[in-house]
């Protein structure tokens, strides 16, 4: 069984709500959505902070989007241990926006703090869990120094990556 950590952007370009996204980079996120409900876990956070953002930026009731549908699975399916899975995250105490499991790392301090839930709840499981992003360009310039810290990143969009660069 594969773990996975879903950056929100991926379901809401599965949504065809980013610009930035190609009718490719489109695809391949309504193909990880597919390939992680057909089989795969998806990791929370014990303090509800993905679930809301989800919530947050997509419909809760399935509909319209392949994305919507994602949140209303998830939804429905976050105490099912076969389909998500809590992991406990710790705030910081210095600093409510970061998180203890977020690796000190000076190329890291740039970091988009919003998107650090992700990257702390990745490092936090025992899974070894892949984060999925599509047009986030931090997941794209961090890669390297979030790889060596353990982090697994699968860029779907790496035609993003040419645009953003």
């Amino acid at each position: 069984m594969s773990a996975f950590v879903v950056d929100t952007n991926v379901p809401v370009v599965a949504n065809g709500r980013a610009e930035q996204a190609s009718p490719r980079c489109v695809l391949a996120c309504v193909g990880a959505l597919e390939k992680v409900h057909d089989g795969g876990v998806v990791l929370l956070d014990d303090g509800l902070r993905v679930l809301q953002e989800y919530m947050d930026n997509l419909s809760m009731s399935g509909q319209p989007g392949v994305g919507d549908f994602f949140m209303k699975w998830v939804w429905e399916n976050q105490a099912v241990p076969d389909h998500c899975m809590r992991v406990t995250i710790t705030l910081r105490l210095d600093d409510p926006d970061d998180f203890e499991e977020f690796p000190y790392d000076p190329d890291l301090a740039a970091f988009d703090r919003s998107d650090r839930k992700f990257v702390a709840l990745a490092l936090a499981s025992s899974l070894r869990p892949t984060v999925l992003n599509a047009v986030d360009s931090d997941w794209w310039n961090y890669g390297p120094a979030l790889a060596r810290h353990g982090v697994l990143v699968d860029n779907l969009c790496p035609d993003h990556r040419a645009a953003a660069s």
